[in-house]
């Protein structure tokens, strides 16, 4: 296993996941044909706090909250969030986890919404080049 990956498990994979997801499932089998184990967060169980939703956006390197989000979640029509505000949007997906998109693969300072699963292969192949 190269270093790099190494220090990515040592510094702990984890995926926002949802058992009932393909894409979820996609990301995991991945990581692991990549040598990563992945630490499943069950966040629809055990959901993110605002202060690690803020967090991941940025290691998303998100512009607006909405980048995160499952617009097309009936929740998302019923609480009238398409000209909500960035603190609202945040604020709901801590509220109603079902908004948040998954699978997110987060380890150390970088995080992807790997939806696809194949949106991991550019940051797992960088971490193990270099």
């Amino acid at each position: 296993m190269p270093s790099t990956v190494v220090r990515m498990v040592n510094e702990g994979v984890v995926v926002w996941y949802n058992p009932q997801c393909s894409k979820c499932i996609g990301a995991e089998e991945l990581l692991a044909a990549h040598g990563v184990p992945a630490h499943p967060v069950y966040y629809l169980d055990d959901p993110p706090t605002r202060n690690e939703i803020v967090r991941v956006l940025g290691l998303l390197g998100a512009a607006n909250p909405i980048e995160l989000m499952r617009t097309s979640d009936p929740r998302f029509a019923e609480l009238g969030l398409a000209d909500a505000t960035a603190d609202e949007l945040v604020d709901a997906m801590a509220r109603y986890p079902e908004l948040i998109q998954r699978p997110v693969v987060i380890w150390a300072n970088r995080a992807v919404i790997a939806r696809p699963p194949q949106l991991l292969l550019p940051l797992l192949e960088r971490c193990e080049i270099g």
